[in-house]
């Protein structure tokens, strides 16, 4: 590892920065005679944050805290002017009273949003950057377990595919994918802890997510934010007696589609039809739907979340307890998680100081299918003539099929399981200073650990000890022969990752008639490890009882060939440190600017290339502020932004990534003995260098008659250059063969539309209905790299999946002037008159046996055309209903999973899929990868609705009793013949469906939410 060099702000600055801090405070606090404080509310006695409150006729100024109190310097007939967005500005007199509550009437011609930004809030009036933010109400809902699926379809331009697994995270894109190496996924702040795990929170303790979609919002996160940023805030105590809420809901979920595969008797019929007689080893009279065998009837899910909060004047407190148990419809299959939260906030010396403190920590358990993978191409593919159990209980096994195995077995006689943890903490100080400055510092602590453990009982090395049981990989993981030894098979390992944070930044704000300003400035420092840990194997167990639990019960020592597996996971430590600096002008809330720069140094990049400059500028004309819009009666606000800002990218990169590795290669003889040899892995690159994502946006925030319609619509343009990608390299350029290089640049381009309409709003009937969609176009522009290295291609072929009889077939290709995960294989015309299948040449011809990559063709693209969203929110007296419908269009699948089950050269033997029943035994390159299998993946997704009652109750006991009925998934539209058309969106192999997809559940649940 490589300790990177300080910033501008050295660690030395810090304490220099606190003792100012301190002095300030203190002569602060000597001066108040002059001082007053008070609260400022709205109409329901909830506090105002970030109310600006003025000495009308004085350049003195200051803003609300979260608890909606200040402190400003004035003296008796002084006039305060307290204004605050969506809020009608009001006039105080100051009198001899040193204290003052302020309530202000809620305005109906402003907008009434207030976000949070990086490192501060902000009124959605006074915004430049496209940020769209969505409150708890609007979260989608359901039995959910991955805090990411909650803004499915919320979000224009945000793409969000999630499986039916309970143990995997939906794929998060923002704006099209920007770069081939990294997940994809935004960086998530919760709470002003940056990089947070998003899965530590638990959903009914979100108060709002705002996400930053263009770099004049994201810039200030730099190094982080190339893939968006979505700032979580929870929710926050307040003044009050202790609230008491408890909400909870039980489901249900069942298969809401599944692959279609022959049955038995369709299974000897196309036999009959082409002459040939299954095998007695296969057709033992049974007729099972193998993927109902590895699945449950049901699965039952439940959630239960408590909170508690309250607060004085001087401080508040939240606190919940979160438990969530989610089954798998898959076998063995489940998720259960506990997450515990505390808030707290304390002022000091009538209210200078604020201190705050925010611990999350979650435990979950992740059972899996053992071998998931495996297990649906086993399940897919085993004959429906064969039963589950022989006669005497046992389980069925052909062992004269290779690479064929009963899916039931290979489930029951093993188990994998993962114990995760998350603790993520931080401690705030904020203190306001004189001459309009406030102090921000920031200590977050987050820690992840894992435990994972896989046992394989004796039946594995008793029956599948064959030398042909490959386990499968997700789609261009490629596979891996398994040998289970003898007597139980054991893996068990122990890894945490770590992170450090400091972040310390002064704002200062200040208001100069018609102008204000607020400028930020900030250092961040932060120190990651990971894969701190260690794994080991172990096999010939005494017996089977103890599973993974107990290695002192093997003896690997009496099993040749066996070698403790200590797992491929290396200790990496990584070093961030920042500077940034952010200026927001307004003149009169009409002419709004912000300009941000921010210096980033990573120790992932080469020792000549660890510095990156990120700067952003944005500008927005609030057009309904001028004399000429003022006039026009049905607008109440317009507002024109443009913007242009640049940030990097670290994400998926490690510590080693541009250094030179090395590993063991057999041994060699010397003196006698064999010694150990090693040769390097990969090279070095010292020039490795930051990938950087510049975005240009054009954005339009309206609201017509006075309110009641408004949204956002933005036109942006996404380059993202110096990619990293690893390469094969010529041994003479570098002895091992592969480097990491900056390579390429991809576009992507879009519109984003939304528009939200109080279509009535009635004493006993109101009706909300908010639309978004979102288009993308995304190109690679250049795939040249270093030329020293011979990179100068303009094409990479990828995604290698060993299907049967396409082993080694690449399905994708990154080429100049297609997108990324654009397809690229055989285009396919049809059969000729002896029933074999036809392809496209090169030069335009027939043929039944196509040379690979000579005869490939541009097949579709996996990015969609249009992303869309509706929601309808109903309300009849004490009734609530509200239905969410999403969906994309004009999109491309790989149905690798229907071509795998389309090789019908051993049908009889095997299962195939029931559309290839026209389709000859003796066609062996029907399975081909081909345009054959390139589908629409377009679809329309009734994606849930709720109908609620909410009770009249008033006593001392009970202040709130709502209760509701949910369903999730209730029916897609669609033409693709997979199980589900939501395939992961997320890395290079992008739309591929290859065996490994969960399938997707449709849930009915029942809830109550009490307040006490």
């Amino acid at each position: 590892m490589r300790i990177l060099k300080r910033g501008l702000f050295s660690h030395y600055a810090l304490p220099a920065m606190m003792m100012l801090f301190l002095v300030c405070i203190t002569t602060s606090v000597s001066g108040q005679q002059s001082q007053v404080s008070g609260t400022v509310k709205d109409e329901k006695g909830e506090p105002v944050a970030a109310a600006t409150v003025t000495v009308k006729g004085k350049n003195v100024s200051t803003t609300t805290a979260a608890n909606g109190t200040f402190t400003i310097a004035a003296k008796a007939n002084d006039v305060l002017e307290i204004s605050a967005v969506s809020f009608t500005t009001q006039e105080v007199k100051v009198t001899s009273s040193a204290s003052y509550n302020i309530v202000l009437a809620t305005s109906s011609v402003a907008l009434t949003d207030v976000v949070v930004v990086g490192y501060g809030r902000n009124s959605k009036r006074t915004l430049t950057s496209a940020i769209t933010s969505v409150k708890p109400e609007d979260l989608n809902r359901g039995a959910i377990g991955d805090v990411g699926q909650l803004l499915q379809g919320k979000v224009p331009g945000l793409n969000i595919t999630a499986s039916g697994d309970p143990n995997r995270s939906a794929a998060v894109i923002l704006r099209g994918a920007s770069t081939v190496n990294s997940p994809q996924g935004p960086f998530y702040v919760i709470d002003g802890i940056p990089g947070a795990d998003i899965n530590a929170v638990a959903p009914d303790d979100i108060a709002s997510m705002d996400i930053l979609k263009d770099a004049s919002a994201t810039a200030i996160y730099g190094n982080r934010a190339s893939n968006g940023v979505i700032m979580v805030t929870t929710k926050k105590g307040k003044k009050g007696r202790l609230q008491t809420t408890y909400n909870g809901y039980v489901g249900f979920e069942s298969v809401s589609s599944s692959i279609k595969l022959m049955d038995a008797a369709q299974l000897r019929a196309y036999a009959q039809k082409n002459n040939f007689t299954p095998s007695t080893n296969d057709d033992k009279g049974a007729n099972t739907n193998w993927m109902k065998a590895v699945q449950k009837e049901s699965a039952l899910s439940h959630n239960h979340n408590l909170s508690f909060s309250g607060g004085t004047d001087k401080s508040n407190y939240s606190a919940s307890l979160n438990y969530l148990k989610k089954d798998g419809i898959m076998l063995q299959s489940s998720l259960e998680r506990v997450i515990g939260r505390i808030s707290a906030e304390q002022h000091a010396l009538n209210d200078h100081l604020t201190f705050g403190l925010n611990i999350m920590s979650s435990s979950s358990k992740s059972s899996n299918t053992p071998l998931q993978n495996m297990v649906f191409i086993q399940a897919v593919k085993y004959n429906p003539m064969s039963p589950v159990y022989n006669a005497d209980g046992t389980f069925f096994e052909n062992p004269n099929n290779t690479q064929y195995f009963n899916p039931v077995s290979i489930i029951k006689n093993a188990q994998d399981d993962t114990k995760y943890g998350s603790l993520q903490g931080s401690f705030t100080v904020e203190a306001k200073l004189p001459f309009n400055l406030t102090y921000n510092a920031n200590l977050a602590y987050q820690r992840g650990t894992w435990l994972h453990g896989e046992y394989y009982n004796r039946y594995y090395s008793q029956n599948y000890s064959t030398g042909s049981f490959y386990v499968n990989g997700d789609p261009g993981g490629g596979r891996g022969l398994r040998t289970f030894y003898s007597n139980g098979l054991a893996y068990r390992g122990y890894y945490q990752n770590s992170s450090k944070t400091l972040e310390s930044y002064l704002t200062w704000a200040k208001r100069f008639g018609d102008h204000n300003l607020k400028a930020v400035l900030g250092y961040s420092w932060q120190k990651n490890t990971s894969n701190e840990g260690l794994q080991a194997s172990q096999t010939n167990f005494v017996n089977d009882y103890t599973g993974y639990n107990n290695f002192g019960l093997g003896n690997y020592q009496t099993i040749a060939g066996f070698a403790v597996d200590f797992g491929g996971s290396a200790y990496e430590e990584t070093n961030f440190i920042s500077d940034f600096l952010r200026v927001n002008y307004d003149f009169k809330e009409k002419i709004l600017f912000q300009a941000s720069v921010r210096r980033d140094g990573s120790s992932v990049f080469g020792k000549n290339k660890e510095w990156g400059y990120f700067p952003a500028a944005s500008v927005a004309w609030r057009l309904s502020e001028e004399e000429f819009i003022k006039n026009i009666a049905f607008i109440n606000d317009l507002k024109l932004r443009v913007s242009y800002g640049e940030t990097g990218n670290a994400f998926g990169l490690g510590a080693y990534t541009a250094q030179r590795l090395y590993n063991k290669s057999g041994t060699y003889y010397s003196g006698g003995t064999f010694e150990s040899a090693f040769r390097s892995t990969q090279g070095a690159n010292p020039d490795l260098q930051w990938e950087v994502t510049a975005t240009k946006n054009i954005g339009v925030d309206y609201g017509f008659l006075k309110g009641k319609i408004s949204g956002s619509i933005d036109l942006y343009e996404k380059i993202t250059t110096d990619m990293i990608f690893g390469y094969n390299v010529a041994q003479s350029i570098d002895p091992s063969g592969f480097m990491y290089l900056n390579v390429g640049k991809i576009r992507n381009r879009g519109i984003e539309f939304s528009v939200n309409i109080n279509a009535v709003n009635q004493k006993n009937f109101s009706w909300n209905t908010g639309l978004n969609f979102a288009t993308n176009q995304n190109v690679i522009l250049d795939l040249k790299g270093p030329e020293q290295f011979g990179i100068n291609a303009d094409s990479t072929y990828y995604t290698r999946i060993d299907g049967t009889g396409t082993t080694g077939s690449s399905l994708q290709i990154m080429a100049v002037g297609g997108p990324l995960g654009q397809f690229y294989s055989y285009q396919y015309t049809g059969k000729n008159a002896a029933g074999k299948s036809l392809f496209l040449t090169r030069s335009k011809t027939d043929t039944t046996n196509p040379t690979s990559i000579t005869d490939y063709h541009p097949l579709g693209s996996p990015h969609a055309k249009l992303m869309f969203g509706w929601n309808n929110n109903f309300k009849y007296k004490n009734f609530d209903f509200n239905f969410f419908v999403r969906g994309v269009l004009g999109n491309k699948i790989f149905n690798a999973t229907r071509a795998e089950l389309s090789y019908v050269a051993t049908a009889g033997q095997n299962n195939i899929s029931a559309y290839a029943v026209d389709d000859a035994r003796t066609d062996a390159r029907n399975n081909h990868f081909s345009s054959r299998y390139v589908e629409d993946g377009s679809y329309l997704r009734f994606d849930n609705a709720t109908l609620g009652y909410r009770f009249n109750i008033k006593n001392q006991y009970i202040s709130m009793l709502r209760v509701y009925g949910t369903v999730n998934n209730l029916f897609v539209i669609t033409k693709y013949k997979g199980i589900d058309p939501e395939i992961n969106q997320g890395g290079a192999s992008l739309g591929v469906d290859y065996n490994s997809f969960y399938p997707k559940t449709r849930t009915i649940l029942l809830g109550v939410s009490v307040g006490f």
